[in-house]
């Protein structure tokens, strides 16, 4: 079975791995800061925080910001069921708004239409790499004294009108799956360039433990003191993992040029197949092409999903919409209340996409899909 995404692992990645095994730290040592260090020169000097996955990143943004009962945060539905699962389990109302109807990013329109007194987050998902609408949402979120989060799962690399993502939102998450753009196995980020917030992520992954004693309240112990102020979690990502990422973020640049071939490839050979809408890409973005999610018309998206699987080749469909899900739908939340993420999740299918495709298999999706369609 061809699959729709797999991670790229080579020798460079392996040595590096090698490198931490062999050495004196496998947990929180030196490659963790070198790891940070490594994907800020991506967010454009943005400092990151590494966590254990992409979800651990929307839980550490979210606490950072202050984020619980009482609180609201408006996000998209068309995203993996983590960005609102986090927030809700801080005890926050998750607030959905529609998308748009070419990028199937958060709706500018639609999140200010519900931003209320209550609004602490406004959370974008920059759906398959292309980066929300940013400048929008920032307006949005600053007049209702807001942050915006970016959950750039899947678009490490992508830029907005000439700024890399990572230094768009108040925090940005990332996360390094094995499908992802770059990988740890399991793993991801947060970037932020307020140092508050910042304090409070690398506080909020360690446990929340304080070591410094010039803010401790009863320093003064020995060397080994630490306290715990505000309630954290183990979230520390370890070195051995975070070697495998200075190597992937060192690829970084490679693996988004391969997958922008292999999207205009697609792109060439798709265009003019019936019954099929190809990714919209905005003139002022350039995304580091994570799906390659076209739109199958007339209904017959569950047929072609069938019959591409039976031809041994692993599309996908993201996402089902996350207040679809049963944990959503025993609060309250309704099918239809965002009508256009409906539309695009009843069309939307991801053909494989990942860097070490090779043309010949992407001949073999593409006649494929002909053979479908045509």
């Amino acid at each position: 079975m061809l699959p729709y995404g797999r991670q790229s692992i080579d020798e460079r990645d392996i040595e590096g791995v090698l490198g931490v095994l062999t050495g004196d730290w496998l947990t929180t040592g030196p490659a963790v800061g070198a790891f940070e260090a490594e994907l800020a020169a991506w967010t454009g000097g943005v400092p990151c925080v590494s966590v254990t996955s992409g979800t651990a990143a929307l839980h550490t943004a979210y606490a950072a910001a202050g984020i619980g009962p009482g609180d609201e945060v408006v996000t998209s539905p068309i995203t993996f069921v983590a960005t609102a699962a986090t927030a809700a389990m801080l005890g926050a109302r998750v607030v959905f708004a529609d998308v748009e109807q070419d990028t199937a990013n958060l709706d500018p329109a639609a999140a200010e239409a519900v931003t209320g007194p209550r609004t602490r987050a406004v959370a974008a998902v920059d759906y398959a790499g292309h980066p929300a609408e940013y400048d929008a949402l920032r307006e949005i979120a600053s007049r209702a004294g807001a942050v915006v989060v970016g959950d750039a799962a899947h678009s490490v690399g992508s830029r907005y009108h000439g700024r890399p993502v990572g230094a768009l939102a108040d925090l940005t998450t990332f996360s390094f799956f094995p499908t992802k753009t770059i990988t740890t196995a399991e793993g991801g980020a947060v970037a932020t360039a307020d140092e508050e917030l910042l304090r409070r992520a690398r506080r909020f992954r360690n446990h929340g433990l304080v070591r410094d004693p010039e803010e401790q309240r009863e320093p003064g112990e020995g060397d080994w003191h630490q306290e715990v102020h505000t309630f954290g979690l183990n979230y520390r990502l370890p070195d051995v993992l975070c070697a495998l990422g200075i190597s992937q973020v060192r690829r970084l640049g490679e693996f988004k040029a391969r997958r922008a071939r292999l999207v205009a490839r697609y792109n060439e050979a798709l265009s003019g197949l019936a019954g099929l809408r190809l990714p919209a890409r905005r003139p002022h973005v350039d995304p580091a092409w994570h799906l390659y999610a076209v739109g199958v018309l007339d209904g017959r998206r569950r047929e072609v999903y069938e019959r591409m699987r039976q031809a041994g080749i692993g599309v996908q469909v993201n996402y089902l919409p996350a207040y679809r899900h049963p944990v959503f739908a025993d609060m309250g939340y309704r099918r239809g209340m965002c009508p256009v993420a409906e539309e695009f999740y009843a069309r939307q299918l991801s053909l494989p996409l990942f860097p070490d495709l090779t043309d010949s298999d992407q001949d073999r999706v593409i006649e494929a899909l002909h053979a479908i369609l045509g």
